[in-house]
């Protein structure tokens, strides 16, 4: 398999596991819902940087060693699992806003301070950068897909490409749906979705503690 074919499997492979739903696309569907696009946009920017955090660990082994390690696996399961299961917990109370307003936020019923776009990172990057769910499908990817006689140089281009095609989806997805039409849909049935997205969050964190490996 020349290179070309192996970044084009790659690419395939990748595109249908970040389109997937998964805690990556809840928590951007619920900072689109409960903030605004400036929140949901940095919250992809750190998506992107856990996919990098990933493909680092891949390349250097540690994802390997995270994978064969049962008891450093499950640590950091558990650690994931809390941490969705905090970010559901404010999705469930989310609560139908009383007043219709122009303004985004107000509309939304939204009282909470939007968070700085530092928080909003970090909320995305540790969404993605705890779930070792993540960890196992990149070092899948590179010991499966990608032959081990590839240069490095290579596998750090894939990983690139992977971040950044996950920061384009994800920004492009959280620009979806911050736009004027879904906009009015959120000012009445936004806190529904959160809730929603909520309860998918905490399905995820019981599936991911339920799982083997």
């Amino acid at each position: 398999m020349t290179y070309i074919e192996q970044f084009f499997l790659i690419a395939a492979v990748h595109l249908l596991a970040v389109a997937s739903p998964g805690p990556d696309f809840a928590i951007i569907l619920k900072q689109s819902i409960r903030y605004d696009r400036r929140t949901a946009i940095f919250t992809s920017f750190g998506i992107a940087a856990g996919i990098l955090l990933h493909v680092t660990y891949s390349l250097v082994g540690i994802g390997l060693l995270i994978a064969s390690d049962e008891r450093l696996y499950t640590a950091l399961k558990y650690l994931a699992a809390s941490y969705f299961c905090y970010i559901a917990w404010h999705g469930l109370r989310a609560k139908k806003p009383e007043t219709i307003n122009d303004e985004f936020q107000e509309s939304s019923g939204l009282t909470a301070e939007v968070p700085s776009a530092k928080k909003a990172f970090f909320t995305g990057f540790l969404i993605n950068g705890l779930n070792v769910k993540a960890t196992l499908f990149f070092v899948s990817l590179f010991s499966v897909i990608i032959i081990p006689e590839t240069p490095f140089a290579i596998k750090l281009s894939y990983g690139l490409y992977m971040t950044m095609a996950t920061a384009a989806w994800f920004v492009l997805l959280s620009y979806l749906l911050t736009q004027t039409r879904v906009r009015s849909f959120l000012q009445i049935k936004g806190y529904l979705l959160d809730r929603v997205m909520g309860a998918v969050l905490l399905f995820l964190a019981i599936q991911l503690v339920l799982s083997d490996f």
